[in-house]
């Protein structure tokens, strides 16, 4: 209606402009009505039909409703009152006999009451004047200017009459965006039954002899003034990240200097990762690394940890060396933070150390499915995420695979040293570990291992033998070890489930001066129980950890820890509150010290601001104190504050300081400055960018960190020929959103058809696919659910993704009585056996599959539907093509018990259908 108004109105301004050309006179004078108000506008406008509009509501992501009723001429603009009430689903009523409205908005404490007669607006406990404008009379309600409205109801409401479109933007995520996510999580938690990675097209990039690297690149310069030693000092520093390939394999590269701006460490890996196991032929390797690498760790006597050596493995990537424990370490630049989840608990923060990494040492795992998440935060307002899925149960043995592992490296030494870097001297040495580990069965596992290692410029060499074996639902693993010199050590590990969570025993002891990782020197004996269970609070589930643990020295000394651990997460909080208690026991009666901690650490997010905080109070003894608190405010897309709070009551000192970052297309700026209670100050500005090759040509540069991240660049196209391959005459789309999993690119496609995108995790599959929304024609879809890329770091991994033209299916399902058959699905299936279409027949059986790509499909009823009726799934098969857009099936019979018969024959429709069906849809 609209457009045939809008067609009509079109045709008389040119009739209208042809008769003052031809007669001589004004084309101002020959306008009357609704166009000439539509060029001017006037005081006492009052719509008519002729001025009528339908909008489309809608949000950045959400298209709402099935529009709104809407007036539009020249300047004048407003907006159904009760179209809104319902799109929105706000609890406000309209009394047009009494002339108000009133409910609320949103927020049962943004109450809103519309008195026309007394001429005022009420929102909360605000009064505003109704002006006579502000809303007007149509036959169908009240009309209402759309910033007036927008005010009232605490958005903004921007028309866009070129595209019938009313675009909603609010500060803050409304009730029906959350419900869309709510819904999302949902079904994301539910089983996958036709979305498998593996059974999609995949897009491979082979290494490379030479791909130039991605870099990214951290350059701080600051000035500082000590009060207390009277001494200011500026620095320099900088840090290079680079990832690219190089004779067939990745290759990392970092370089960082000391405050002088002096290079001082590079750190250089090169290294291949196959979660198939296709490295090294009989091998059969998942990874293959040299370099500085992280080496591998063994039940009693090696730890994980850095140097510079290579390791080779079958081991499962996702899967931990050891079942109980496991720790976390990655590459974090100068100024970023990293913070440590498990299933939603908040464990840890860490800052970079010296080597310019991260580190989450010995985390344990609980018994069944650890989700652990590592959140990088970086000083530019950067957010980097990391999810890996840890089982832990008996499905944890892997029955008639074998495991090994071989890695020797040098431990805190880099392999290139420019200078030298504050290390352990006690751990200084090459070790070095092979092993081999297999499932017998379901339930039984056997491990063993071969070590050496360097402590206190002494070797110690040993040999591990582990037995893993699964006892009712839980797990155990008894493990012994034996030395050169007569050194031994023996341990014990079991947990299971307990509750609504789980349990963990572990004993360990030492003898003949073995030197382990796993405990200080000087302990000969160990055991500890952590209960992990969920409390109850308010309809709340607050998980806590209770761990006790006991160890003696060779000396006789003793020492007791207790630890209590209870987290809580909403929506925009995560809070996790420590007590601990220490005693040590001396050897002489009454040499008995306690020691009490209590802390805190807390993330929480409030609309703009992140909060990060943690509070360490000594509750007893000689434990020490500190709270520290760091604020992060997104002033908008370019641009974040950021404000730290520091205080050390063993010092006495407080700290503060206030940081801007600006973020450009190519780099990030940020200033900060700070001063503490004993007069220090300092400021100091940092510059970060990242810059590689361009696939597109040229080198691009960019804000993001392109060297630590996957890239993909997709080209959509055309298919005409629909042979899945770009020919020359073959047009590239513009204007596609592309989706990388569950995220969106930022960009559309250029001019030339073509997207990159950025910030995907290395080495683990993700699909590229079109956001179908984006398309302006609705007879175009994508030929393809999408591509599967596994991404590398650095490096950019081109798709092509065609897009075909889009037909439809429709047919009728009837039973023997001859009536309708309603609320059944239907299912059209490719070649590859995947879903495309799904459809539910309507009350009369009437079914429509629209917008399907040209193919060949097989027409089937859903597998619940067929086992509720008692049918045979499969229909027939369908083409459609050029000559054939559009197919007919006719009547289908459904007879229980039978296969489904065809009532009439399928019918081509290239010409559109009868009027109808047209009328149906």
């Amino acid at each position: 209606m609209r457009l045939l108004i809008h067609s009509m109105l079109r045709a008389a301004v040119g009739l209208c402009m042809l008769l003052s050309l031809a007669g001589g006179l004004p084309a101002g004078l020959l306008l009357s009505g609704a166009q000439a108000q539509a060029t001017t506008g006037t005081e006492d406008w009052r719509p008519s039909e002729d001025d009528q509009w339908l909008f489309d509501l809608r949000t950045e992501r959400f298209r709402i409703g099935d529009g709104v009723r809407g007036y539009a001429n020249g300047s004048d603009v407003c907006i159904d009152l009760g179209d809104m009430v319902r799109a929105l689903n706000l609890p406000i009523r309209i009394d047009r006999q009494l002339g108000r409205a009133s409910g609320w908005a949103f927020d049962e404490h943004r109450t809103i009451l519309i008195d026309r007669e007394a001429g005022e607006v009420r929102i909360g406990s605000s009064v505003q004047r109704l002006n006579p404008r502000d809303i007007v009379d149509t036959p169908v309600g009240w009309c209402v200017r759309p910033d007036r409205l927008a005010h009232w109801l605490g958005l903004t409401l921007t028309p866009d009459l070129n595209n019938s479109i009313l675009r909603l933007t609010a500060d803050q995520p409304l009730p029906f965006e959350l419900a869309a996510e709510r819904r999302a999580r949902a079904a994301s938690i539910r089983p996958a039954t036709t979305f498998d990675l593996s059974a999609l097209p995949r897009a491979e990039r082979p290494y490379a002899v030479w791909q130039t690297p991605s870099v990214d690149v951290v350059a701080t310069a600051q000035v500082r003034h000590d009060a207390p030693s009277q001494r200011t000092e500026s620095q320099l520093r900088y840090e290079l990240f680079a990832s690219g390939e190089a004779l067939g394999a990745s290759f990392d590269a970092r370089v960082a200097s000391d405050n002088r701006g002096v290079p001082q460490s590079l750190r250089l890996t090169a290294y291949r990762a196959d979660p198939n196991g296709q490295l090294l032929g009989p091998l059969h390797a998942t990874q293959v690394a040299a370099g500085d690498v992280t080496g591998l760790m063994t039940p009693i006597g090696l730890d994980s940890a850095v140097g510079r050596g290579f390791i080779i493995t079958n081991h499962p990537l996702d899967r931990p060396e050891a079942f109980d424990r496991r720790t976390f370490r990655g590459d974090l630049p100068a100024g970023w933070e990293a913070e440590l989840y498990r299933n939603g608990e908040l464990l840890g923060f860490a800052s970079p150390d010296a080597s310019g990494r991260y580190e989450f040492v010995d985390v344990r795992l609980l018994y069944g499915m650890n989700r652990f998440e590592i959140v990088l935060y970086g000083p530019q307002g950067q957010v980097r995420r990391d999810v890996q899925s840890v089982p832990v149960g008996i499905d944890s043995i892997p029955p008639r695979e074998n495991h090994y592992w071989v890695g020797v490296f040098e431990e805190g030494r880099d392999l290139i040293a420019l200078n030298s870097l504050p290390v352990d001297p006690l751990r200084v040495g090459w070790r070095g570990v092979a092993a081999i580990e297999r499932g017998l069965d379901t339930r039984t596992g056997i491990g063993l291992f071969a070590t050496t290692r360097v402590y206190a410029q002494r070797r110690y060499s040993s040999i591990e033998a582990a037995l893993r074996r699964s006892i009712g639902t839980s797990i155990s693993e008894l493990s012994a070890s034996v030395g050169a010199g007569g050194t031994y050590a023996a341990r014990l590990v079991w947990a299971g489930p307990l509750g609504r969570g789980g349990f963990q025993l572990e004993s360990m002891r030492l003898g003949g001066g073995y030197i382990t990782d796993r405990l200080p020197v000087g302990v000969t004996e160990s055991h500890s129980v952590s209960i992990n269970n969920l409390l109850t609070l308010g309809g709340t589930a607050l998980p806590f950890q209770l761990d006790a643990r006991y160890r003696r020295h060779v000396d006789g000394s003793r020492r007791v820890e207790a630890n209590a651990r209870i987290s809580a997460s909403f929506r925009n909080i995560s809070v996790t509150s420590r007590l601990l208690w220490q005693r040590s026991i001396g050897q002489a009666a009454g040499d008995v010290d306690d020691d009490v901690t209590a802390a805190l650490l807390a993330s929480v997010r409030l609309g703009r601001v992140r909060l990060r905080g943690e509070a360490r109070v000594a509750v007893a003894g000689n434990a020490r104190s500190a709270i520290a608190m760091v604020a992060d405010w997104r002033q908008s897309d370019r641009a974040d504050w950021r404000a730290e709070l520091g205080y050390d009551p063993h010092e006495q000192r407080g700290r503060t300081a206030l940081g801007y970052t600006r973020r450009f297309d190519r780099f990030a700026l940020t200033g900060t400055a700070e001063a503490a209670t004993d007069g220090s100050v300092g400021a100091a500005v940092t510059l970060s960018f990242g810059f590689g090759p361009d696939p597109r040509g040229g080198v691009r540069f960019s804000r993001e960190r392109l060297a630590t991240q996957g890239q993909a660049m997709a080209e959509v196209f055309r298919d005409s020929n629909g042979d899945g391959m770009r020919q020359d005459d073959e047009e590239l789309v513009e204007g596609v959103v592309l989706t990388a999993g569950n995220a969106t690119a930022d960009e559309p496609t250029d001019a030339s058809g073509r997207a990159l995108i950025d910030a995907l995790v290395p080495h683990r599959a993700v699909l590229i696919g079109i956001d179908e929304s984006s398309l302006d024609d609705p007879l175009l879809r994508p030929a393809l659910a999408g591509m599967v890329i596994t991404p590398r770091p650095g490096v950019v991994t081109t798709v092509r993704l065609p897009l075909v033209p889009a037909g439809e299916v429709e047919g009728m399902l009837i039973s023997p009585s001859g009536a309708g058959i309603e609320g059944v699905d239907l299912e059209l299936v490719d070649g590859s056996g995947r879903i495309r279409s799904t459809v539910r027949s309507d009350f009369d059986g009437f079914f429509i599959f629209e917008s399907v790509p040209y193919g060949t499909y097989q027409l089937r009823v859903g597998t619940l539907s067929a086992q509720v009726i008692g049918v045979s799934a499969m229909l027939r098969s369908i083409t459609l093509d050029r000559a054939h857009p559009r197919i007919r099936v006719g009547d289908i019979l459904l007879r229980a018990g039978e296969t489904l018969a065809d009532a009439s024959p399928a019918v081509s429709d290239p010409g559109g259908g009868d009027a109808a069906a047209g009328a149906r849809r």
